[in-house]
Parts: structure tokens; sequence; C-alpha cells
């Protein structure tokens, strides 16, 4: 079957541009997850794991895998736009599937407005003349055109950004390894394994910051009704960003770890300036790379991250809005351009409303990496379940591997991972959860009971292709 007819089963016409290649996917999930992402956060993963940065990596790496498998058979499943919305909703049922978007709402709306304030604070810090404000405007208006010419427009800046990042990190790798090797600092396996500090309580709840680092991967899937290779190529391309990024995370974060000049004051104090990477590439190669590396960071957020941020969201809400459970003018399609226009600029909009707002408060992206890690873990595990209620119980499938050990796998690690999460971050994520069951209830109230079109197809295939 065609691509355009997997979209016709569904009953949604074929309205965006098929355009994307494999290496395009990649291109946007690696900027998407962002190869230096970990500069920015390294203090705070140092100090949340005691030490251990590199551990918490790994075990995101590992918990994550499992996430993407999950995400791999979903998307063969329903390879269309809405990414855990759509899954839930027709793998569980649309009421399920509406929270489910509402919870990854939480996720993928605040995440642009993050990078942008990350990227606007760091610049400013760099260039005290021009304010948080107007490097905040200027990073939102930049990425909004780029993203209403097209999506072919959007994948040739990522990559071109992509190169520069990569570049930057191939030289810290470089730089550090040397320094190492010439006698400043100290190799240690302590960012791995340090007996004295080790709990699994301690490291878990590292690695719900540094699940932050990750968060890209799964915005893959909301391209399936942009690439051309469709289903296939969607799973393909995020198993691949994420063991890449992973492997680059974890060289990175353990060199870092090996730089730090006082590892002590850094596991007790924390990092409330968020440089201490920075200060670790003073240690191995001067000034210059730390502000190479601090400057590297904020353009990475602030312009290919923001980007691909704001793409994935635009197509949540397009998504959601064609299934009438959102305002319908947000499942406005450009005709010349085929990008979802209302939702893209709704977006950037949005994004410079937060951003500027956040920049007022002292904890603004503290506040808003913790409600954005929780939303996407949340989002995570109904992903899991998802795989095991549409092929294990409503499909009858008998592979237990991929239906049942895999999803059930990757559910418990994520479950302790969210159980030992910050306590505010649970509180603000359940109290968003909250509203969205009274949204849920609104709407059946006046008559607007969530519905996806094509569910009864979705749920008679045969069990021959469920079994496959």
């Amino acid at each position: 079957m065609s691509l355009h007819g997997d979209l016709a089963k569904y009953g949604y016409r074929q309205e965006l541009s098929r355009q994307l290649r494999f290496r395009d996917l990649l291109a946007y999930g690696l900027v998407y997850m962002v190869p230096i992402a970990p500069m920015a956060i390294f203090g705070s993963v140092y100090a949340g794991s005691g030490g251990m940065v590199a551990l918490a990596y790994v075990i995101g790496v590992v918990a994550l895998v499992f996430t993407a498998f999950s995400y791999a058979q979903m998307v063969r499943a329903f390879p269309m736009s809405g990414s855990v919305y759509n899954y839930a909703g027709r793998g569980i049922s649309p009421p399920v599937g509406f929270l489910a978007g509402w919870v990854i709402l939480l996720d993928y709306v605040l995440v642009p407005g993050l990078l942008y304030l990350v990227a606007s604070v760091a610049m400013h810090a760099t260039v005290p003349v021009v304010p948080v404000w107007l490097w905040l405007l200027g990073f939102v208006a930049v990425n909004t055109i780029v993203n209403s010419v097209g999506i072919r427009m959007t994948a040739m800046v990522t990559r071109v950004m992509l190169v520069g990042e990569l570049i930057v990190l191939a030289i810290f790798l470089v730089v550090a390894g040397w320094a190492l090797a010439s006698g400043r600092g100290r190799f240690s396996w302590d960012a791995f394994y340090n007996a004295d500090t080790f709990t699994w309580s301690l490291v878990a709840g590292a690695v719900s910051i540094a699940v932050l680092s990750f968060l890209g991967f799964d915005g893959i899937s909301m391209l399936a009704e942009e690439a051309k290779g469709g289903s296939r190529q969607i799973g393909r391309a995020m198993a691949a960003v994420l063991v890449l990024a992973g492997v680059l995370f974890i060289a990175q974060t353990w060199l870092a770890a090996m730089l730090v000049a006082e590892p002590a004051s850094l596991r007790g104090d924390g990092d409330p300036d968020g440089t201490a990477f920075y200060e670790a590439a003073a240690v191995a190669g001067g000034g210059w790379l730390a502000t190479l590396c601090a400057v590297a960071t904020a353009i990475a957020w602030g312009l290919p991250n923001s980007m691909v941020a704001q793409v994935a969201t635009s197509r949540l809400l397009y998504a959601m809005a064609r299934d009438r459970q959102l305002p319908a003018f947000l499942a406005k399609v450009s005709v010349r351009r085929s990008v979802p226009i209302n939702a893209t600029l709704l977006t950037g909009a949005v994004s410079l409303v937060l951003g500027l707002y956040m920049a007022t408060r002292a904890d603004g992206i503290t506040l808003l990496s913790s409600l954005i890690n929780f939303g996407a873990m949340v989002a995570f595990l109904v992903l899991h379940v998802s795989v095991v209620v549409h092929h294990l119980i409503r499909r009858r499938s008998r592979n237990w591997w991929a239906h049942l050990v895999m999803p059930a796998v990757g559910f418990a690690i994520l479950g302790y991972v969210v159980v030992n999460a910050d306590i505010a971050a649970q509180r603000l994520g359940l109290t968003w959860l909250a509203l969205g069951v009274l949204v849920l209830a609104g709407l059946y109230l006046s008559g607007r009971r969530p519905a996806l079109s094509g569910l009864a197809p979705a749920q008679t295939h045969d069990h021959e292709m469920e079994r496959v």
C-alpha cells in the first residue's frame, strides 16, 4: 500500500509534503537532542548523581532504547503525525489518547520556550550589551520564519548547524583528551561508579535531569507524514539517533568530570550558574575553549534545537486540531509551503511570551526543565502501555518479546525514574494532568467527546499482519 494510502485508511488526506530522507531524519533528531546538550546541564547532573554523571547518561540511554523500540512498534501500526497522542488514542482509546496528548503538550509546548530562554540568558552573559528579551525575540523570529518557509528549508538549516556543533564537540574531545594525557585533571572511572556516593535513588534522580538531553529523539515520530520511507525509516532514525547521541553524551561528560577542579565542592554546592562544564573546558584548554563551548551551546539551543522543537510542537497541535480536540484553525496547512502554518506561528508566539515571562523569574529555567522532563517521561510510560494493549491484548499478538517484555522493562525503568524525580516536578506535572482531566470532562459535556477518524479499520487488521 502507498504511503498516501496509509493515511487514507484512517480518514486523513496527505497534506504535508513527504520530502525527508533518512539522513534528514537523522540530522533532525541529532539537532533536536543537541550533541553538546550536556554542556549546559553538566553541573546539575554531576551534583545530582554524586559525581557519577556518565552513569546517569548510560542509564538514560538504556532506558530510552526500550522507549525507542516501543515508538518503532507504534509508528508502524499508526504511521501519522501526533506521536503518543495517536498511539494511545488508537492503541488504547480516544480519551486516553487525549490525556496522553495533553501530557506530552507539557513537554512539546514548553520545550521551545525553555530552549530560547537558556540560549538568550547565555548570550546575554557573553554579550551583556544585548538584553535577554532582545536575544529571545531574535531567536524566535528567525526560527519561525525558517519553519514557515517549508520543511526542506528547516532540514537544510539544521544540517548546517549540526556540522558546526559536531566540530565544536570534536575540538573539546581532542583538547580534553590531550590535557588528561598531559597530566591535567585526573584519570578516573568515578563518573561511571563511585562506591562512596552510589545509591540507586540518587542516580535515578540524576537521570530524571539528564533525560532533558535525550528529549528530541521522540520528536522524529512527529514527522511520520513527511518522511519518504514512511514508518520504517522513522523507527530506524530514532534508534540510530538515540545510540549515537548517547555515545557522544557519555564521552564528553566523562572527560569533563575528570577535569573538574573541585569535585567535592561541585557535588555539595551544585552549579547554580550553569558554568561547571565551561570551567572544566578552561582547565583543559584555557579561556578560549570555555568561551567556544559556551557560545556554541547557546547558539545550538537558541537556533537549530529550538527550530526543530517548534516543528515537532506544531505537528502535535496540527494532529490534535484535525481531530477536533484543539481549535480547528490549528489544522490549517499552507497550500504553497505544505506546513501547518497557524500551529507554527502559535508555537512561536507562545514560546516568546513564555520565555519573556520565565526570564523574570529566578527559578524560570529550573521550573521549565522539571515540567518538561516530567511530562515527557509520563508520556513515555503511556507509550509502553499502548504497545501492550494494542498489540498483545487487542490484536492477539504472540510476539511476547516485542509486545510485552521490551515495553514492560522500559516502563519499569522509567517508572522508577519518575518516582525519584523532583517533588516539585511531580506536583506540577500532576496538576497539569488534573487540568487535562477537567478539559476532557468539558469536551464530553459539550458533546465533543474525543473521537479519531478511521479508528475501526485500525482495530480490525488481520492477525497475520500483527504478528510480523
